[in-house]
């Protein structure tokens, strides 16, 4: 009886030691990896300050273009490129398809199966909402609007979520059109959330193609 007692007691020790090695992680501890919760950037992706990723995996992305990529693809897809949305738009980037047609994309199996198209439509429809969005670029980048440091990284992501045409209501009501998507995600979320990356190598171009 005591050798029964003895061994049950173990097994209980030994299970409460190795359920310590499973804690879960605990996100609110690592508030780096949080943005502000005010105006739908309510998402996560890597901090912007170096010396906080100095003992961590997590690489140190910057304002370069790769951190301003990944981080729009964050919020639109999670980064998955396979990924279609409840309203039918495609991709790391959640395009649609009468967009993708302006670059030079028909075919939508043959997109959602291609991350080079997808990386190269990215890029090609920055390139053509910097040519549509030239004079708001040159009027705005730099400015304080709202509260929110405007800069071309932002305006070409505002695009990327609503169109030329709906940055450029909105800088002609002065911030004052409060425009959002069907998420609920919003041409000032954008503005403000992707502001200040490196965009300037991006050519603007009207007749920008995948192909």
């Amino acid at each position: 009886m005591i050798n029964k007692w003895s061994f049950y007691t173990s097994l209980t020790i030994i299970i409460a030691f190795l359920s310590l090695g499973f804690k879960p992680f605990d996100l609110d501890s690592n508030s780096w990896f949080l943005t502000n919760k005010t105006d739908g950037t309510h998402y996560l992706f890597p901090s912007q300050k170096q010396n906080e990723h100095t003992n961590l995996t997590v690489p140190f992305t910057g304002k370069y273009f790769i951190g301003y990529k990944e981080a729009i693809a964050f919020k639109e897809s999670q980064g998955q490129y396979k990924k279609i949305n409840s309203l039918g738009y495609l991709g790391k980037y959640q395009f649609g398809m009468e967009t993708l047609k302006t670059i030079g994309v028909n075919n939508r199996v043959a997109f959602l199966n291609n991350p080079k198209m997808q990386e190269e439509a990215f890029v090609a429809l920055l390139s053509k909402n910097k040519w549509e969005l030239q004079d708001e670029i040159q009027k705005y980048d730099g400015r304080i609007l709202n509260g929110i440091k405007i800069t071309e990284s932002g305006i070409l992501a505002a695009a990327h979520l609503g169109g030329a045409g709906s940055v450029k209501k909105y800088f002609r009501s002065s911030g004052k059109r409060f425009m959002k998507d069907a998420f609920g995600a919003s041409v000032r979320s954008y503005l403000k959330a992707f502001s200040g990356y490196e965009t300037s190598f991006i050519v603007a171009d009207n007749d920008a193609n995948v192909y």
